[in-house]
């Protein structure tokens, strides 16, 4: 049992290290594709403003294979309407909880003087 639940938390860890590159292998993607949607992926961090990821772009082979210019396009597009979306969702975070805030604060400044009352 114990050998079993050794060999279960090592696959686990070794499947939390995979990359979205070897994960889209994995199912079954080509690697052309693979390849493609990695670059776009950082493409599309880096567009939305991200600046970890770098523009990757091999030329020749988005120009010359399918399966590249199809992985890079998808990649670009959906990492930076991901990125967007965090983006955004940060700033409705931050923007409603100042106004959590400002609504406690009144809330309490309104008990205060009720009770001075």
């Amino acid at each position: 049992m114990l050998r079993y639940l050794f060999g279960l938390c090592v696959a686990l860890l070794l499947a939390a290290c995979e990359t979205t590159h070897d994960q889209m292998i994995g199912h079954g993607y080509p690697p052309a594709y693979a390849d493609g949607y990695q670059d776009g992926c950082s493409s599309g961090h880096q567009a939305a403003g991200l600046m970890v990821g770098n523009f990757r772009k091999n030329v020749p082979r988005y120009l010359h294979e399918r399966q590249y210019e199809t992985g890079w396009d998808d990649g670009f597009r959906q990492c930076q309407a991901m990125q967007n979306s965090e983006e955004q969702r940060q700033y409705h975070e931050r923007f409603w909880d100042e106004r959590d805030r400002q609504w406690q604060q009144e809330k309490d400044q309104g008990a205060a003087r009720a009770y001075r009352r």
